[in-house]
């Protein structure tokens, strides 16, 4: 399957501090362990865009940008929340990584590529249509499924979400819109500790608790997001791809291996390929622990391009 790796050289400048672990060695780890497995060899990489004002004002309010904007430090760093930290590149960054969604959206339509993988920074989910959260600031994920809807005719776009955190930003901006079926795990109770809301129709939220494994995992993903995507028949299929459920990742306490995040893979693959005409658009959420977050992203791309 032919597979693009969407990134940019400035998304390694969004500089978070000395500890923080949203950090740029994580693109770092990425792209050492997919030259090393010669899969640079047979993915096609493209600079990420920028996104622009009218794309993002699909799913972000005009006031919040404009604040965003204006928190940009010249220099140093500014502080949107305990853990959300920006500098003087933070913005610029932000603007490829939702941009890399936009292209790999319109890459998959276009049937040049079937699936693509933007390896960006900063994440997404977190983000709501109003605020920065979480070491979020635009929601990525969001961005391309409103472009998929607007420009490309869409009635159908699945959004599946195995990041370790709930993604109550996608889960916000999307909740009244029937056009988008929102499917995730997470663990529960956790960060960001917004309420349960109860499934509906477009909703599909499986709660973990911290002792689960693969079984309680894959068990959620066959009972329950699997059913609801075939049901929905979606004409594409968007990932946020959180790899900090991992057992080796301390961001959490769940603990999945590196073949669960290849089966899940796998999994959501044959949705694609049974209404989607084999489109897929994944963007890299969380995952802290460098080689194991490195492993599975490999992982992760030899399941999407079938290998």
């Amino acid at each position: 399957m032919r597979t693009a790796y969407i990134s940019h050289p400035v998304c390694h400048k969004h500089d978070t501090g000395e500890g923080h672990p949203e950090n740029a060695r994580r693109l770092t780890a990425i792209e050492d362990r997919l030259i090393a497995a010669g899969l640079f060899d047979v993915l096609r990489y493209i600079d990420a865009p920028k996104v622009t004002e009218h794309q993002l004002l699909r799913v972000h309010k005009q006031s919040y940008l404009e604040a965003l904007n204006s928190m940009v430090p010249e220099s140093g760093y500014a502080h949107l929340d305990a853990d959300t930290v920006i500098s003087p590149d933070s913005l610029n960054a932000a603007r490829r990584s939702a941009g890399a969604v936009v292209a790999a959206v319109d890459l998959v339509m276009s049937g040049e590529m079937s699936s693509a993988f933007c390896c960006v920074r900063p994440p997404g989910h977190h983000a709501e249509s109003d605020r920065a959260l979480g070491f979020c600031l635009y929601n990525n994920i969001a961005v391309g499924a409103a472009h998929a809807l607007a420009e490309h005719g869409l009635n159908r776009v699945a959004i599946v979400d195995f990041d370790v955190h709930q993604g109550n930003g996608t889960e916000e901006i999307f909740k009244q819109d029937r056009r988008v079926l929102f499917c995730s795990t997470f663990q529960h109770p956790f960060y960001p500790f917004t309420p349960l809301l109860a499934n509906t129709a477009n909703r599909v939220s499986v709660p973990l608790e911290a002792t689960a494994k693969s079984e309680e995992f894959r068990a959620a993903v066959t009972d329950h997001w699997l059913p609801a995507l075939e049901k929905f028949q979606p004409e594409i299929v968007f990932i946020s791809a959180g790899f900090d459920a991992h057992r080796d990742d301390d961001m959490s306490h769940v603990s999945l291996t590196d073949a669960d995040f290849r089966w899940v893979t796998e999994q959501i693959v044959q949705v694609a390929g049974n209404s989607a005409s084999d489109r897929i658009v994944s963007a890299l959420e969380g995952g802290y622990e460098l080689n194991s977050l490195a492993r599975c992203v490999e992982m992760h791309i030899r399941a999407l391009m079938r290998l």
